[in-house]
């Protein structure tokens, strides 16, 4: 199923985040089940100055 992320890069920080904590054990499970590119989702937070750490779950 594919669900619309927030353009700003923001708010897609927050969401991805809040989803990585509440729902999904990993970054790869919640882009497969939200139809999420997740090379655009690490690139747009990138940009911003958030990396993904894989062993906390979470960008930061």
């Amino acid at each position: 199923m594919n669900h619309p992320l927030p353009q700003d890069k923001f708010m897609l920080l927050s969401v991805i985040n809040t989803k990585l904590r509440d729902q999904y054990a990993s970054l790869d499970e919640l882009c497969e089940d939200m139809g999420a590119d997740r090379e655009d989702i690490i690139r747009a937070l990138e940009s911003i100055g958030y990396r993904y750490d894989q062993s906390l779950n979470r960008f930061c």
